[in-house]
């Protein structure tokens, strides 16, 4: 009898073995419409409260239908991305070119390229004396860029906009129907669920929803908080053109989305570009240039204080509700596991399993040790 328990419990755990094994899978098959489906998830987050405020809109004493709301709410998504990008790129653009056309002989080293070459030619003498660094370097592109892989290059831009164009329709297309049903997503979870744990299941769902939800409508507050308070410092303090200034502080700001390392990253970008158009262009105040670029990194290190102790506390203790040591804990792990990538799933991946851990480990050690409000939270959450 024993000996008959145990080649049954065997054989459930080889049946769960293999169908999560066939889950996974599939997921991987079909990874680019699992992408699809969580973008679509996330575009959805930003229309539910959209639709909710639309709702009260009456019109002889009636909301408007939901599909009607839904429709609406992806308008305004997609008119408020293109309006902002439509008008942010053509200005970093034109930062970009502006400050690559520049005349040579206004940098305090415009002999850098020949002090390079001299010193190869020292080091490597094989090379002769006639090297240059420069057409070295058009040699090589003009190697890979030739005619016969014009036409490659051309069959791969067609597919990249093809790839762009299905996706961006299949993500419309999917937030459609998941900001028109708020519960569409949770259904499906629940139908792949044993009835046993469905109900658990769909408030933790619901939990979820609301926490990322007020996350991403946060983290578009704080992108935006941190583009107008550097592009109000670069203007106003630094004095660098206005149009300029709102092109580096955009820069900066979605930088910033990558923590830890965007916005360091985006205040060397803002410093070095407003040096090199201080030379190209003549913008800025009229002190030396190392003034000018003490100035632009105050400003800018300041636009991150006012981040790091206004925005980011309030977005993370009021939407996700962990604590500062927390999130760098899982931002270090997310970082050296997967990347950039990594940094910028770490804190939604760490809210879904926070979560999780309340709704279903709560009566665990480690989890009541790991989460000390564990039983205000779950109160929260009922409420």
């Amino acid at each position: 009898m024993e000996k008959e328990r145990n080649i049954d419990r065997l054989a459930g755990l080889l049946i769960r073995l293999g169908a999560f094994a066939l889950v996974a899978w599939f997921c991987w098959y079909f990874r680019s419409v699992l992408v699809y489906v969580i973008i679509a998830f996330v575009v959805s987050l930003v229309g539910h409260p959209l639709m909710r405020l639309m709702r009260r809109i009456r019109i002889r004493g009636k909301s408007l239908p939901d599909g009607l709301l839904a429709i609406i709410s992806i308008l305004l998504i997609l008119s408020a991305a293109l309006l902002f990008f439509s008008q942010m790129i053509p200005i970093v653009a034109g930062i970009i070119r502006d400050a690559s056309v520049m005349n040579e002989s206004d940098l305090p080293y415009n002999n850098l390229i020949e002090r390079f070459n001299e010193w190869i030619i020292g080091v490597f003498p094989a090379v002769g004396r006639d090297f240059d660094i420069v057409a070295l370097l058009l040699d090589k592109i003009r190697e890979v860029v030739n005619l016969s892989n014009v036409s490659s290059v051309i069959g791969s831009v067609a597919s990249v906009i093809v790839s762009i164009a299905v996706g961006l329709f299949s993500v419309v297309f999917i937030s459609f129907f998941f900001i028109k049903d708020d519960k569409l997503f949770s259904k499906i979870v629940c139908a792949l669920v044993p009835d046993r744990i469905e109900s658990s299941v769909q408030s933790t769902l619901s939990d979820i929803n609301h926490l990322l939800s007020r996350y991403f409508i946060g983290l578009i507050i704080e992108v935006a908080g941190v583009i107008l308070v550097d592009y109000l410092g670069l203007w106003l303090v630094a004095r660098v053109r206005a149009d300029y200034a709102i092109g580096i502080a955009f820069i900066a700001g979605v930088l910033n989305v990558i923590p830890y390392v965007g916005p360091l990253l985006g205040e060397v970008i803002g410093v070095i570009l407003c040096v090199v158009l201080k030379y190209g262009a003549g913008i800025g105040l009229s002190v030396p240039i190392w003034a000018f670029a003490l100035i632009v990194f105050a400003v800018m290190l300041v636009a991150q204080l006012i981040d790091n102790f206004i925005y980011q506390p309030l977005i993370y203790s009021t939407s996700i509700k962990s604590t500062p040591l927390e999130i760098f804990i899982v931002l270090l792990m997310a970082g050296r596991i997967g990347g950039t990538v990594g940094l910028l799933v770490g804190i939604p991946a760490y809210t879904v399993v926070r979560v999780i851990a309340i709704r279903f480990f709560s009566h665990k050690k480690a989890v009541r040790r790991l989460i000390p409000d564990i039983d205000k939270e779950k109160t929260d959450a009922l409420i």
